[in-house]
């Protein structure tokens, strides 16, 4: 019979209980929801982004017919491979000389799970700037890239490859919108102190979280410990006031093992 460490058992009941906000995409949101059920907290769907399809879906028609012209196909998030190669993929079979990259894990999967298995990406710190490290994309010069991505991406990707030499074209498949939503529910847990924790994923799902909850829940967000996987988004977290950011690792997993600790700890 295996006895488990009194430190490990702490770490894994010290989310019971827990009201633990997910701000992911409806629809994205699941993974870590689960996870945290399995851990004794009580997740709490406030997604800060919906994910829609783009108005003219001409330019990523018009990218299908030219996939062969390319050397490299990135997509920065699984939404891009979703929303991308449920239109190609109607259209026509992926090029098999048409090599392919991403920045997540997630992404990964979700190219997997549409045949596209050999992918580039970086192992760690899943974004542009990693992504642009790995020495496939040292020397593109003469290379033509084309970037599958939301409306108003970041460029520097691309701006990085055409510094490098490289053709680089952009589609937008997908946009990102504010939802609708009635913060009510976090504002009753909040005025009961009983809203123990934040997720946030993106810098835009923050600026949009801050919006919706209005006065009232901007001052207790400021006091709410607050969790998030990049470092850019806690920048723009501690510009907006915050006080109690918290930098986990990437991904769910990183959420996960950041809360765990947090709660540990205290």
């Amino acid at each position: 019979m295996t006895v488990m460490p009194p430190e490990a058992k702490q770490a894994e009941t010290s989310l019971r209980g827990k009201h633990i906000v997910v701000t992911r995409p409806a629809g994205q949101a699941a993974h870590l929801a689960e996870q945290l059920l399995a851990l004794g907290a009580h997740p709490v769907l406030f997604p800060v982004l919906a994910i829609e399809d783009v108005a003219d879906p001409t330019p990523l028609l018009d990218a299908a017919i030219r996939l062969d012209s390319y050397d490299w196909a990135v997509f920065v998030s699984p939404n891009a491979v979703e929303k991308a190669l449920a239109v190609i993929l109607a259209e026509r079979s992926w090029p098999a000389s048409l090599r392919v990259a991403t920045v997540g894990k997630s992404s990964e999967a979700a190219l997997a799970e549409r045949g596209i298995t050999e992918v580039v990406a970086p192992a760690e710190r899943f974004d542009s700037e990693a992504l642009l490290a790995l020495p496939e994309f040292s020397e593109v010069a003469g290379q033509r890239v084309i970037i599958f991505r939301g409306e108003g991406g970041r460029d520097l990707f691309g701006d990085t490859l055409r510094e490098r030499g490289a053709t680089v074209d952009y589609v937008a498949c997908y946009r990102r919108v504010k939802p609708a939503l009635d913060p009510a529910p976090l504002l009753k847990l909040w005025q009961e102190g009983r809203l123990d924790a934040m997720t946030v994923t993106s810098s835009e799902g923050l600026r949009n979280l801050w919006e919706m909850i209005g006065k009232l829940g901007q001052s207790w967000l400021k006091k709410t410990p607050t969790f998030v996987p990049h470092a850019r988004i806690a920048e723009a977290a501690r510009e907006l006031g915050l006080a109690r950011v918290i930098l986990t690792p990437a991904a769910d997993r990183g959420l996960l093992a950041g809360l765990l600790a947090y709660f540990s700890a205290s």
